[in-house]
């Protein structure tokens, strides 16, 4: 099975030219806030049969995608009165064995693919937690909840006790999360985790008061073709790709659609992006002003539609820098605007 990881991604933007002691920090700190807090290996001294299908499963998919047969050795021996004793490593150990190992080529390869693994691991971990919330709670989490356990408080109503452990794994998923990113910022790397994938942010305040939030708001299903476009739009403008404003642009146009159908205001009709925007902005729905649906229409004549279509014997369009970070930001702030609005 094919899986997105970051070094692929970012294979043509170099991250770091050396190899210092910020970034083992950083890959050390990474690797245990996956291994203490959100996948331990050994619960109450006995193996966690979930931990061990987690680190199983992320290093298989990894070492398949670099081409390898194993991360680092699955058995290992020693002597002791002359006899030789195997043993099999956890894989938990394998992992972190291959993550701390010096760089045997070049530190940034070897960077991006140890940040692969901390977002593999992350992203596995995020997918349960959401699968978690979206399933109905069963009589096992039920009879769990009705368990007490010592600094555990819960409501006495199993279910009640069930939503209130989820919310505290969701919780403590988040503040991995925001944990991971701080440290980023700490080892002065430009990377953000969100929404199962670590990339490449270009300007700290934008990431803030835009880019955050942004991210927050995708998290339900609803949302998934829009959170896939604009991690193109942010892929292909780290990596100096074609079109990325194109990608925020359809985002944005995914946004309004969604909106306008989750409302009752699709009536088959419309033909393109202005009709879906004119459905927000009538009288009759007022979701937006007027001068509001000008602004996101003039948007899409002049940045989204020169790209949408064949520039024929015309010079091909493009952006420059600023205007394709421009573009991206404009597209998520509405986006995070929109959603806000409902």
């Amino acid at each position: 099975m094919l899986v997105d990881i970051f070094a692929r991604r970012y294979e043509g933007v170099q991250l770091r030219a050396a190899f210092e002691e910020r970034d083992s920090r950083l890959l050390v700190q990474s690797f245990r806030i996956l291994a203490e807090d959100l996948a331990p290996y050994y619960l109450d001294g006995q193996e966690n049969p979930a931990s061990v299908t987690f680190w199983t499963t992320l290093e298989s998919s990894l070492s398949r995608e670099f081409g390898m047969k194993e991360l680092s050795q699955h058995w290992s021996s020693y002597t002791t009165n002359g006899r030789l004793q195997t043993f099999k490593n956890t894989l938990l150990s394998v992992c972190e064995k291959w993550l701390t190992q010096p760089p045997a080529g070049s530190p940034d390869t070897h960077l991006k693919e140890r940040l692969s693994l901390i977002e593999l691991g992350f992203r596995a971990k995020e997918t349960e937690i959401a699968a978690m919330n979206a399933r109905d709670i069963s009589d096992g989490e039920k009879l769990l909840a009705s368990l007490t356990r010592p600094g555990l408080r819960v409501p006495g109503n199993p279910e009640d006790g069930a939503r209130a452990r989820r919310a505290m794994r969701t919780k403590a998923f988040q503040t991995a999360v925001d944990e991971l990113n701080t440290r980023f910022r700490q080892a002065r790397y430009p990377l953000n985790y969100h929404n199962g994938f670590i990339q490449i942010v270009t300007d700290d305040l934008v990431q803030i008061e835009i880019e955050t939030p942004f991210w927050s708001r995708l998290a339900a299903r609803q949302w998934q073709n829009v959170d896939i476009d604009m991690k193109e739009a942010l892929d292909l403008r780290d990596s100096d790709g074609r079109d990325p404003a194109f990608y925020a642009a359809r985002a944005l146009e995914s946004t309004i659609k969604i909106i306008s159908d989750t409302k009752g205001w699709t009536h088959g009709k419309e033909r393109g992006a202005h009709n879906y925007i004119d459905n927000l902005c009538s009288k009759t729905n007022a979701f937006i002003a007027p001068w509001e649906g000008a602004s996101i229409k003039d948007f899409f004549t002049h940045v989204r539609n020169p790209f949408g279509h064949g520039a024929g014997s015309s010079t091909m369009p493009s952006l420059t820098r600023p205007q394709t970070e421009w573009a991206i930001e404009f597209s998520m702030s509405w986006i995070k605007n929109l959603i806000r609005r409902m």
